[in-house]
C-alpha cells in the first residue's frame, strides 16, 4: 500500500473543499482498500465520508419515499428499510456481515460492480441519486461498467426510493465473492413494470424492456416463459458462459415476481 493523507471531515462542505485538493472519497472503502493494498491505486489523499453525520440515516419524505442517507451502511439498510422490505432484504444479503457492518449505499452506487446489487434495485425502483449538487435520475446515473454519470467533486448524498406496491429481488449467487452471478430485481407500480438486471452484461445493470412490456400486461412468473435473451453482450468468465448467464435472466425474473 503507498502512503496516503487521510481527512476526516465532519460536513459535506468540508468534504467537496478536500476533494478540490485532489482527494478521492473513502466510504466504507470495501473496494478502495483491497485496491489500495495491491497498490493499484495511490490517491495521495484519502477523504473519509463515515464523520458526516448528514449523510447517515433512513427516512421517508412527504411524497413517501424512502430516503437513504449516501454513507449509510447496508447493515443498516437490512435493519431500518423495512418501508422498503425488498430493499431491505437485498441489502441483508450483500457479502457478509463484515461487509455489510461497513460497506455503504453511496460506496456501491458511486463504483457501479457490474454484479452489485444496489444498482438493480435503483434502476428497478427509478429511483433518483442526489449529490452535492443535482439530483440525478436511475435511467441517467448508470453510463457502463464502472462508469456513472458522477462528476468530479460530486458526493452521493442521499438515495430517494419510490416505494411500489410489490417488488422483489431474485439473486443467483456467486458463493465465492456473494456478489450476483445474476440478479434480478423487479418492482411493479401503477404505471407499470420495472426490471433490472445486474450479474450478466459486460456494460453493467440494465432494464430487460421485454420482460416490462409482458409483466406490465400479465403480472405472472410465466408471462417470461416464452421471453428469451440473447447471449451477445453477457459476462463470459469461469463462473458462467454467456448463454448460462442468459437463462438466468430468465429465470432470475420468473423467481423474482413469484416472490412479489
Amino acid at each position: 500500500m503507498y502512503s496516503f493523507e487521510l481527512r476526516q471531515p465532519t460536513s459535506i462542505g468540508g468534504a467537496v473543499r478536500a476533494l478540490a485538493d485532489g482527494g478521492q472519497i473513502l466510504g466504507g472503502g470495501q473496494t478502495l482498500i483491497p485496491t489500495l493494498k495491491m497498490r493499484l491505486a495511490d490517491p495521495g489523499v484519502l477523504v473519509s465520508l463515515g464523520r458526516v453525520d448528514s449523510l447517515l440515516g433512513i427516512c421517508t419524505d412527504d411524497s413517501g419515499r424512502l430516503c437513504i442517507g449516501g454513507a449509510t451502511t447496508h447493515a443498516a439498510v437490512a435493519e431500518g428499510g423495512g418501508a422498503y422490505p425488498a430493499l431491505a432484504r437485498l441489502a441483508g444479503r450483500i457479502g457478509d456481515p463484515a461487509v455489510r457492518n461497513r460497506g455503504t449505499i453511496g460506496g456501491s452506487l458511486a463504483n457501479n460492480d457490474p454484479a452489485a446489487c444496489y444498482p438493480a434495485a435503483v434502476l428497478a425502483s427509478d429511483a433518483v441519486v442526489a449529490t452535492n449538487a443535482r439530483d440525478i435520475a436511475a435511467d441517467d446515473f448508470f453510463t457502463g461498467l464502472f462508469e456513472t454519470a458522477l462528476d468530479d467533486g460530486e458526493i452521493i448524498t442521499e438515495v430517494k426510493f419510490p416505494v411500489p406496491a410489490s417488488a422483489a429481488y431474485a439473486k443467483f449467487l456467486q458463493r465465492a465473492s456473494r456478489f450476483a452471478l445474476v440478479g434480478v430485481f423487479v418492482a411493479r407500480f401503477a404505471s407499470g413494470v420495472r426490471v433490472a438486471v445486474t450479474g450478466a452484461s459486460e456494460s453493467g445493470v440494465y432494464r430487460w424492456s421485454e420482460a416490462e412490456t409482458a409483466l406490465s400486461a400479465e403480472f405472472s412468473p410465466s408471462a417470461v416463459d416464452s421471453l428469451s435473451v440473447a447471449p451477445g453482450g453477457m459476462i463470459d468468465d469461469l463462473h458462467g458462459s454467456p448463454e448460462y448467464r442468459a437463462q438466468l435472466v430468465r429465470v432470475m425474473t420468473s423467481r423474482a415476481v413469484a416472490a412479489c
